[in-house]
Protein backbone atom coordinates (compact mmCIF):
# COMPACT_ATOMS: atom_id res chain seq x y z
CA UNK A 1 0.00 0.00 0.00
CA UNK A 2 1.35 3.22 -1.39
CA UNK A 3 2.05 6.24 1.89
CA UNK A 4 -1.75 7.79 0.98
CA UNK A 5 -3.43 4.82 1.53
CA UNK A 6 -3.86 3.25 -2.08
CA UNK A 7 -2.77 -0.08 -3.43
CA UNK A 8 0.30 -0.01 -5.68
CA UNK A 9 -1.12 -2.09 -7.82
CA UNK A 10 1.38 -4.43 -9.72
CA UNK A 11 0.71 -6.94 -12.28
CA UNK A 12 2.33 -10.26 -12.93
CA UNK A 13 1.78 -12.07 -16.55
CA UNK A 14 3.55 -15.25 -17.44
CA UNK A 15 3.38 -17.16 -21.11
CA UNK A 16 4.55 -20.83 -21.35
CA UNK A 17 4.80 -23.33 -24.28
CA UNK A 18 4.89 -26.67 -23.82
CA UNK A 19 7.44 -28.88 -24.08
CA UNK A 20 8.02 -30.73 -27.53
CA UNK A 21 7.10 -34.36 -27.58
CA UNK A 22 3.12 -34.46 -25.85
CA UNK A 23 0.06 -35.07 -27.52
CA UNK A 24 -2.56 -32.21 -27.19
CA UNK A 25 -4.47 -34.07 -24.61
CA UNK A 26 -1.22 -34.76 -22.47
CA UNK A 27 -0.73 -31.09 -23.05
CA UNK A 28 -4.31 -30.29 -21.89
CA UNK A 29 -3.95 -32.20 -18.67
CA UNK A 30 -0.52 -30.26 -17.91
CA UNK A 31 -2.10 -27.36 -18.36
CA UNK A 32 -4.91 -28.11 -16.29
CA UNK A 33 -2.63 -29.10 -13.67
CA UNK A 34 -0.62 -25.69 -13.58
CA UNK A 35 -3.45 -24.15 -13.77
CA UNK A 36 -5.10 -25.88 -10.42
CA UNK A 37 -1.09 -25.48 -8.56
CA UNK A 38 -1.00 -21.75 -9.82
CA UNK A 39 -4.37 -21.20 -8.88
CA UNK A 40 -3.99 -22.85 -5.43
CA UNK A 41 -0.90 -21.14 -4.56
CA UNK A 42 -1.96 -17.85 -4.80
CA UNK A 43 -5.45 -18.34 -2.81
CA UNK A 44 -3.13 -18.54 0.33
CA UNK A 45 -1.03 -15.52 -0.37
CA UNK A 46 -2.46 -12.44 1.52
CA UNK A 47 -2.60 -9.49 -1.36
CA UNK A 48 -3.32 -11.11 -4.62
CA UNK A 49 -6.63 -8.78 -6.00
CA UNK A 50 -6.72 -10.77 -8.73
CA UNK A 51 -5.28 -14.20 -10.77
CA UNK A 52 -6.37 -16.34 -13.58
CA UNK A 53 -4.60 -19.03 -15.91
CA UNK A 54 -5.98 -19.63 -19.38
CA UNK A 55 -4.64 -22.28 -21.87
CA UNK A 56 -4.24 -21.44 -25.68
CA UNK A 57 -7.73 -22.11 -27.39
CA UNK A 58 -7.00 -19.99 -30.39
CA UNK A 59 -4.82 -20.87 -33.50
CA UNK A 60 -4.22 -17.16 -33.34
CA UNK A 61 -2.35 -17.19 -30.38
CA UNK A 62 1.53 -18.20 -30.41
CA UNK A 63 1.70 -19.22 -26.56
CA UNK A 64 0.33 -21.82 -24.94
CA UNK A 65 -0.70 -21.11 -21.15
CA UNK A 66 -0.92 -17.06 -19.83
CA UNK A 67 -0.79 -16.46 -16.33
CA UNK A 68 -2.58 -13.18 -15.63
CA UNK A 69 -2.31 -11.81 -12.39
CA UNK A 70 -2.62 -8.69 -10.00
CA UNK A 71 -1.20 -8.03 -6.82
CA UNK A 72 -1.60 -4.75 -3.97
CA UNK A 73 2.18 -4.53 -4.06
CA UNK A 74 5.16 -5.71 -5.18
CA UNK A 75 5.46 -7.36 -1.48
CA UNK A 76 2.30 -9.11 -2.20
CA UNK A 77 3.69 -10.51 -5.74
CA UNK A 78 7.23 -11.23 -3.44
CA UNK A 79 5.47 -13.31 -1.13
CA UNK A 80 3.35 -15.28 -3.62
CA UNK A 81 6.68 -15.89 -5.10
CA UNK A 82 8.45 -17.29 -2.61
CA UNK A 83 5.92 -19.63 -1.07
CA UNK A 84 5.96 -23.08 -1.05
CA UNK A 85 2.70 -23.42 -3.42
CA UNK A 86 4.65 -21.76 -5.70
CA UNK A 87 8.28 -23.19 -5.56
CA UNK A 88 6.24 -26.99 -5.90
CA UNK A 89 4.50 -25.68 -9.00
CA UNK A 90 7.10 -24.21 -10.43
CA UNK A 91 9.04 -27.88 -10.30
CA UNK A 92 6.02 -29.55 -12.60
CA UNK A 93 5.89 -25.78 -14.84
CA UNK A 94 9.46 -26.30 -15.69
CA UNK A 95 9.11 -30.28 -15.98
CA UNK A 96 6.57 -29.85 -19.14
CA UNK A 97 6.96 -26.44 -20.87
CA UNK A 98 10.42 -24.97 -22.82
CA UNK A 99 10.04 -21.50 -22.44
CA UNK A 100 8.51 -18.70 -20.24
CA UNK A 101 8.16 -14.89 -20.89
CA UNK A 102 7.40 -12.85 -18.01
CA UNK A 103 6.51 -9.20 -17.28
CA UNK A 104 5.73 -7.09 -14.26
CA UNK A 105 4.97 -3.88 -13.42
CA UNK A 106 3.21 -0.90 -11.93
CA UNK A 107 -0.62 -0.35 -12.92
CA UNK A 108 -2.24 2.36 -12.94
CA UNK A 109 -6.10 0.96 -10.58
Amino acid sequence: MREDGEWQLVRHIVMWNFADGNTDTQNRENGLKIKSLLEAAAAKIEGVISFSVHLNEMGSSNRDILLFSEFESAEALERYQVSEGHKAAGVFVRAVTKDRACIDYEAEQ
